[in-house]
């Protein structure tokens, strides 16, 4: 399962209106590792400004690897974490997530990162597998 669904947002879906806000807590506590990772992410593109902020250390085990693939590979879920954040994710080889301001200036630099190019220069062995 990939979240926690609590009764009452199952009750609201099952009656067609779903508040997002409740479903990004969902998110929040069922996948803790995600959130935590992307949280960081969004608050170091803040402080630091720059075109994105990413990570590229692996997760720890294959738990937070799956929780990372499950926010990530989920558009309802992907989705509303960009608009709870107010930032557009990437996500390359398992691990490396980068949040990226919603503005025209980081059109390039998104375009690069998620390019086939971006794609083949992030590989490694080690990652294989992952």
């Amino acid at each position: 399962m990939s979240l926690d669904v609590p009764p009452v947002l199952l009750e609201q879906a099952e009656r067609g209106e779903v508040d997002e806000a409740a479903f990004v807590d969902c998110v929040r506590t069922s996948l803790p590792f995600a959130w935590d990772m992307i949280s960081n992410l969004v608050a170091r593109l803040k402080v630091d400004g720059g075109d994105f902020a990413d990570n590229t250390t692996p997760p720890p085990n294959e738990q937070a690897r799956g929780q990372l693939l499950r926010a990530l590979a989920s558009d309802a879920i992907r989705g509303a974490l960009e608009r709870h954040f107010g930032v557009k994710l990437a996500f390359q080889n398992c691990h490396r997530v980068a949040v990226f301001p919603l503005d025209a200036a980081s059109d390039a630099p998104l375009a690069r990162f998620t390019s086939v190019r971006g794609q083949i220069l992030n590989q490694s062995p080690e990652l294989r597998d992952c």
